[in-house]
């Protein structure tokens, strides 16, 4: 008896807990069939979402349009990974109004998770 307990103890302790949810709302996505819409980051940029985190974008890198949710346009980079981050780490692409980057869309959840504030993006035409 002693030993099942031990062992469930521990079979507990190994468990990996769901402890920070992203706010997360269902987005259609519309692809954007031959966009040739493409920007350089012009600074070093931090996305603040109001759980988590997401991956600093580096000044630089070049981003496509590749669709649009309801929030506003998809863009994507080859440059670097871009993730956000709670307790799980989920795949990421910006989502811009303008110039104001409002959050992320999630594509293998097919979600969209808010910047809290949306932030201003320094970018220059391609």
């Amino acid at each position: 008896m002693r030993y099942s307990i031990g062992a469930l103890l521990l079979l507990l302790a190994g468990c990996a807990f769901d402890v920070i949810h992203l706010k997360q709302v269902p987005a259609h996505f519309e692809a954007a069939a031959g966009s040739t819409e493409t920007w350089v980051l012009g600074g070093n940029t931090r996305i603040p979402l109001e759980r988590g985190y997401a991956t600093p974008l580096r000044q630089g890198t070049a981003w496509h349009r590749v669709g649009r949710i309801e929030q506003g346009d998809v863009f994507r980079t080859k440059d670097q990974v871009v993730t956000v981050e709670a307790s799980n780490v989920h795949e990421a692409e910006l989502v811009l109004k303008g110039n104001l980057a409002i959050g992320f869309y999630l594509p293998v959840e097919r979600t969209f998770t808010p910047a809290d504030p949306p932030r201003e993006i320094p970018r220059t035409p391609r």
